[in-house]
């Protein structure tokens, strides 16, 4: 049973695929106040959305410091196709006034997001084809579960160079402010799961603590609410044993930690990548600090 990516990539829906240049607004959204009111409590990780797709808050995290990452300002998700209308105008009314859409031109054609005109707020994506990230030609019927594991864990580090522009991008907005700010992609668990990693190192968050919010994807993503759930191509999960299946649709410690051996090895470490790689000198990350971390 060899599949072709094509067909693998439709039925996991959350891979990450190749980048290619060009970051597009797709809705201006019109000014909006940043600064709000700390909660009295702190609020659920999860939101109250009827459709969302493994959509939490990055906020309540301790950093190094001792300061923590506010709430309600920083939001990662899968796809939004399913939100509803209700969910629309809950969003709206927590500000969110930028989406940084990581999903391809295809996934973003099969599943688009019914922004209402009056509450859209700016977003941002980057046109690019469903290109091959090492999962050309799997024979789903020769891995075991630890050889799918592994050839996850293969993939991740090219997923820091092949949407380093878009993470560069996301950046850009975090620094202008141009916050409550929502990242995605399909799953919300491969390519905004690298992203809210950088975002929380940036942000000075213990690396365990990342890891954990990682592996949140777990619990979280909803291989029902996914375009390929309607996908003939999801009937070869259906033949493959259940571990091969959970290490293409989940996530594991194993996969992020190979994202971590790159950051650590570059010179300089995690500071010196987001320098080099990323465009933040130290000014920069103090700034991000005071905007996004709370003592």
């Amino acid at each position: 049973m060899t599949v072709r990516y094509t067909l693998l990539a439709r039925a996991l829906a959350g891979i990450a695929l190749a980048a290619l240049p060009g970051v597009a607004p797709l809705h201006a959204a019109p000014a909006r106040s940043f600064e709000a009111p700390p909660p009295a409590v702190a609020p659920s990780r999860s939101l109250l959305l009827q459709g969302g797709q493994n959509f939490r808050d990055l906020g309540g995290y301790k950093t190094l410091d001792g300061r923590t990452v506010r709430w309600r300002t920083l939001f990662r998700s899968g796809a939004m196709n399913h939100l509803t209308a209700a969910d629309f105008d809950y969003l709206a009314k927590l500000n969110l006034q930028t989406v940084v859409d990581l999903r391809s031109t295809e996934e973003r054609a099969a599943a688009p997001v019914p922004w209402p005109e009056k509450a859209a707020p700016q977003i941002l994506v980057r046109d690019y084809g469903q290109g091959a990230m090492g999962l050309e030609n799997v024979d789903l019927a020769k891995l075991t579960g630890e050889g799918a594991r592994a050839r996850m864990a293969a993939i991740y580090p090219g997923i820091l160079d092949n949407f380093n522009d878009q993470y560069r991008s996301l950046f850009d907005r975090l620094l202008a402010a141009d916050a409550p700010l929502a990242f995605n992609c399909s799953a919300g668990k491969d390519r905004t799961g690298v992203a809210a990693a950088l975002i929380l190192t940036a942000l000075n968050v213990p690396r365990e603590t990342i890891i954990e919010d990682y592996l949140l994807s777990n619990q979280r993503f909803r291989p029902d609410l996914t375009t390929a759930a309607a996908d003939p191509a999801m009937a070869i999960w259906r033949q493959v044993p259940p571990e091969v299946a959970k290490a293409f649709m989940g996530v594991d410690r194993s996969y992020i930690e190979g994202v971590f051996r790159v950051i650590d090895s570059h010179p300089g470490g995690a500071e010196g990548y987001l320098r080099d790689r990323l465009g933040l000198d130290h000014a920069d990350l103090l700034a991000l600090r005071k905007r996004y971390t709370t003592a």
